[in-house]
Parts: structure tokens; sequence; C-alpha cells
């Protein structure tokens, strides 16, 4: 009776099982069959597609080529399947929208993806051209590559944060690709150098801003002069606040330049300085204002109020850490010295309303700081100074008694 339970037990076992294994088997799929056993660019493909966003999320070869992947012959590429083979470079951004153009589409493998990429694409210096006829031009695998198609959060996609100047730079720093469009080629290796650039590549902050940040990237334009500072603002709101009321807002306005990027440069942008300020030779200043005109005494007026701040600060950083070192508590100085390197910091930025009253408003907060904590060292070190008297009064005294006692006792001694 038992061998028939247990008999009966497994052949209950099969019955579901078998369906299940069944159900779990990959279809058969011709193209990564045939095309693994290839070599050079036919069996590339198919290496590629275990890293490949598509292959991770259910799509195969046939999801994008069509054909008949069940067929292990060249009829796979049975045209009535659908089958279109490689796009042409003009056709791979309409290839690729056939999917990313859709959200019913999107939303059943990557909801968060926008599908107006395609749409941007067309209104970009690349789409513009492309729609001209000219296939140089990148397109959608010219930046995320083909077989594999990584996700942008992957380290090893050409569109990950810290690879997007290189894959830019692959068309925009050669000479040969750029000749007939009269495009400098330099701006990466200024990039590399430029704050920006350090901040990225050098350090891996992917807050620092790559070269989709500024131009975009499906709808990749160069920004015109009236949009500089616009573009310059989705990071540094605060300081293009402070420019829209200087004077120098109307005079760029009138005179067509572009705001930030006349000053501070584009690709080679540079980590601003105190330097960079006044009415002294090799000043940012100076190229438009001589020295001796109301802007360049102006600029000269903003430049020693950002000296004596620091000045101060510097004078007080040195007491208190004398002060520190001699065993003095210096925390609330401290807390004043802080206030007044904070006040420096915003009195940098505030130099791009160029208004010296403004200036001297946070300047003259960070003076008040910097004072405050000089104050507080000077009475340390008094006390400390006083200490030191006392201590000295009283191994004197202590000296003093110890010797009497001693001259006391060999007096006694004489005496007995």
């Amino acid at each position: 009776m038992s061998r028939w339970i247990l008999l009966g037990g497994l052949a209950v076992l099969l019955f579901f099982a078998i369906p299940r294994a069944a159900a779990a088997a990959p279809e058969a799929d011709s193209c990564t069959t045939c095309h693994s056993g290839l070599e050079g660019r036919l069996g590339k493909p198919a290496l590629g597609m275990a890293d490949d966003v598509h292959t991770r999320r259910g799509l195969a070869c046939a999801s994008c080529h069509g054909g008949n992947p069940r067929e292990m012959s060249m009829g796979a590429h049975d045209r009535s399947a659908g089958f279109t083979g490689a796009p042409t470079p003009a056709q791979v951004p309409q290839f690729c929208a056939r999917c990313h153009s859709r959200p019913e589409v999107m939303r059943r493998y990557n909801p968060k993806l926008p599908t107006d990429q395609f749409a941007r694409f067309l209104t970009s210096v690349h789409g513009t051209r492309l729609a001209k006829g000219d296939t140089k031009v990148a397109t959608c695998t010219s930046c995320h590559g083909v077989h594999p198609v990584r996700a942008v959060s992957d380290a090893a996609s050409p569109v990950s944060p810290t690879n997007v100047p290189q894959t830019c730079a692959r068309c925009h720093a050669d000479p040969d690709r750029m000749k007939s469009y009269g495009i400098p080629t330099t701006q990466f290796e200024e990039y590399k150098g430029s704050v920006h650039g350090e901040g990225l590549l050098a350090r891996g902050n992917r807050q620092a801003p790559a070269c989709n940040d500024c131009h975009d990237n499906h709808g990749a334009v160069p920004p015109g002069v009236t949009s500089v500072a616009n573009v310059c603002a989705q990071c540094h709101s605060a300081t293009r606040d402070l420019f829209v009321r200087s004077p120098h807002k109307t005079a760029f306005d009138i005179l067509g330049e572009a705001e930030c990027t006349t000053c501070h440069g584009t690709h080679n942008i540079a980590f601003p300085s105190d330097e960079m300020i006044g009415a002294g030779r090799g000043t940012v200043c100076v190229r438009c204002h001589p020295a001796d005109s109301g802007a360049g005494q102006a600029a000269a007026q903003i430049r020693g109020q950002l000296e004596r701040v620091k000045s101060i600060i510097a004078q007080a950083d040195a007491l208190l850490a004398r002060a520190s070192t001699a065993g003095m508590d210096v925390t609330d100085a401290n807390l004043d010295l802080n206030e007044a390197r904070t006040q420096l910091i915003l009195s940098r930025a505030v130099t791009h309303a160029a208004s010296p009253a403004e200036i001297e408003k946070t300047a003259g907060a960070g003076v008040a700081a910097a004072l405050r904590a000089t104050a507080f060292g000077d009475a340390a070190m008094a006390e400390l100074r006083f200490r030191w008297r006392g201590l000295v009064v009283s191994i004197g005294v202590i000296m003093f008694v110890a010797a009497a006692l001693w001259l006391k006792i060999r007096e006694l001694e004489s005496h007995r």
C-alpha cells in the first residue's frame, strides 16, 4: 500500500512539474544561436546582448529587427515576418522611436523614461542636419552604443554622467570630422582643465555639469547669447539673480554680450578667485573698465572690501590658534569666525551685483564677526598672561616659604 501511495505522489508531482518546466524553457532564438558562432561584425552583436538593457527587460533581437527567431535557418530573415535588419544611420532615430516615442509601450518596461526624445532630437543641431541628409551627425547609437545598449545608470555606459564628455569628444575632438563644420575641437581639453571637468572627471562629483547639462542631450544646441545666463542659472540661480539687478545686465543686453561667459569663459571655466576682481592688471574688470574710470574705481573698492575681510579673518584665526594651543577654550570665538567666513563667501557672490554698497553690507558683517572673534582671542590671551603672572607669583611665594622653613630648620638644628 505504501509503495502505491509513493508512486501516486510521484505521478502527481510529475504532472505539475513537466508543464511548468516546459513553460520555463526559453523559446528558440535563432538570432543568438547563429550569430554567436560568427566572427567579426556579425558575431559581435550576439556577444554584447547579455549586457543590453533591452535583453534584461525581456526583449530579444526580433523585438527590434523583426524576423522569425524560431526558424533555424536564413528563413529567420523573412521579410513577411517583419525582418528589417540593421537600420542605416539616417533611419536610426525613427527606428528607436518606434518604442521610445510611445508612452503605452514604455510604461511596460520603464515608465520613468521620457517619450519626447525623438521630437527633441528633430529640433537639435544633429537632428536638423540629419534631416538635410548629413549622416555624419550623431544619432541614438552614436551616444548610447549598440549591442549592448547599457542603462544610463551603468558605469560602463557611454552616456553615464562621468563618461558623457569623452563620448561627445569622440566626434567633437576629431579635427577631421569637425573640419567641414568649422567647429573648434579644443572643447574637451578645455573642459578637463576647468572647475567643472575637475569636479566630474577627477573627483567623480556627479553634481558637476557635463556637456549635456548645458547643451541638452537629445535636443542638443549651442546656447545663444541671450540664453547663456539661463543655462548657467540651472545651478547658479543665486548669482544669476544678483547679476540681473546689476548695471551690467542692461549694458550686456545693449551690447549683445553673453552674460556669464564674458567674465568666466565657456568650456575652460576656472575656479573663481578674488584676483579676478579689481582695477589691477590681469583682472576681469579692466577688460572693459579703465582703472581710472568710475567703474574701475568701484571695482577697486569691491576688491578692497574683500581683502579687508580676509585680512581680519586671518589675524583672528592666528590669534585663536595660539590661544587654543595654550589650552584656552575658544569655542564661542570660533563660531564668530565661522560667521565671518560665511559673510566673506556671501560677499564674493554679491560681487555679481557690481555694487560697492551691497558688498559693504556683507563685508561689514564679516568684519564685525571677525572683530568679535579677535576681541575674544585678545581676552583669552590676556587671561592667559594673568594666569602666568599668578603662577609665577605663586611659585615665588612657595619658594620663599620653603627657603624660610629650610633656614629655620637649620637654625633649630644648630641650637640643638
